[in-house]
């Protein structure tokens, strides 16, 4: 399946994100844990050139822990401060304050010096669709001032938002890049949710979720549904139908519904938890 998703309102984003960059002091950019560099959109790099980096693995109770450490190390290597959180939880939240006044530190003490105290620093918050950005600004703010939703496209403008004497956050729409050179990218966003669900052939990314966690994650398909392993992805599915009672008329297997389940599942940490790449791969 060919994975792409740009519809027109990520073209009208990025342009406002281009021309707002030159108030900015701090690009905080969200990722998922479970796919740390496909979730990274290519063209963040270009934009937020000569500011302060910080990267959230947000979603870090659903990944794999082992993954998180390899990543976390990952990006500190490549000058970036980084932190693990969990915007839906609150976990990792508290520590963001201090990361942001170190990322800034020649910024602050140079407004210091000419005499500047107090101004807060100014960060873009950035990601792709569904990675949690609204979420992780209403837990750091503790108000609900983003609208969030468990799908993407969400929020559609720029949203400034004072959180403190000390920092003002610019929200931002969610926005893919025009094209996938790597179909694997494409496929990994789509596992997780941040490609419109209705452009799928859900089956076809059920298949692929089945694979890989059966050769990465040996055990956790069958202990969740209830199964054993066939040898491929297809009859797995059929299985999952009879012990999820998922049919069609004349005791045919939902195919389709059981692939719903099962990315449900996956993307709701029900499976276990699970990274779909590592570091070694991005070398």
């Amino acid at each position: 399946m060919n994975y792409q998703w740009y519809p027109g309102h990520m073209t009208k984003a990025k342009r406002m994100m281009q021309e707002n960059i030159k108030l900015i002091d701090l690009v905080i950019e969200l990722v998922d844990a479970r796919i740390p560099m496909s979730s990274r959109n290519p063209d963040i790099d270009e934009l937020a050139k000569g500011k302060a980096r910080i990267i959230l693995l947000n979603k870090s109770d659903l990944a794999d822990k082992k993954y998180n450490e390899k990543w976390t190390d990952f990006f500190k290597e490549k000058g970036f401060h980084v932190l693990l959180i969990n915007a839906r939880t609150g976990a990792g939240i508290k520590a963001i304050q201090g990361l942001v006044q170190e990322a800034c530190k020649e910024k602050i003490e140079r407004d210091r010096r000419r005499g500047i105290i107090n101004r807060p620093v100014r960060a873009m918050v950035v990601g792709i669709p569904n990675v949690g950005k609204s979420t992780f600004i209403n837990s750091f703010a503790g108000r609900a001032c983003a609208k969030t939703g468990n799908k993407p496209g969400v929020t559609k403008g720029k949203q400034w938002i004072r959180l403190n004497k000390n920092l003002e956050l610019l929200d931002t729409p969610g926005i893919l890049w025009p094209r996938f050179e790597n179909q694997k990218v494409g496929e990994h966003l789509a596992m997780i949710g941040s490609i419109n669900d209705d452009i799928i052939q859900m089956d076809e990314l059920a298949y692929a979720t089945i694979s890989y966690i059966t050769k990465a994650y040996p055990g956790l398909l069958e202990a969740r549904f209830g199964i054993e392993m066939k040898e491929n992805s297809f009859e797995a599915l059929k299985a999952i139908c009879k012990t999820r009672g998922c049919f069609l008329k004349g005791e045919e297997p939902d195919v389709m519904r059981a692939s719903q389940l099962v990315m449900e599942d996956f993307r709701n940490g029900k499976i276990g938890q699970i990274t779909l790449e590592s570091p070694e791969e991005w070398q």
